[in-house]
């Protein structure tokens, strides 16, 4: 039963979201070899202020060994 979440600032548009989401279900599907029913995508808006505390640091940062693609970037996270 995979589950996605796709963390991002806000602003993008429903339709932007629902492309993204359907793509993503499809790349799931086809590379897991499951059911389209078994397939759910999220999507969480975070501001660019609480961007650090919020995602950067609990899921980037403080779960390195889990990434499989790491950001460009890096945020100083606030202790």
């Amino acid at each position: 039963m995979p589950h996605v979440i796709v963390k991002l600032y806000p602003g993008r548009g429903e339709e932007q979201k629902r492309k993204l989401a359907e793509a993503i279900a499809a790349n799931v599907v086809e590379i897991l070899s499951c059911d389209m029913s078994a397939v759910s995508v999220a999507f969480e808006e975070v501001s660019s202020e609480d961007w650090a505390e919020s995602v950067y640091k609990p899921d980037i940062l403080d779960k390195e060994e889990k990434l499989y693609i790491r950001p460009g970037y890096s945020l100083p996270a606030k202790e």
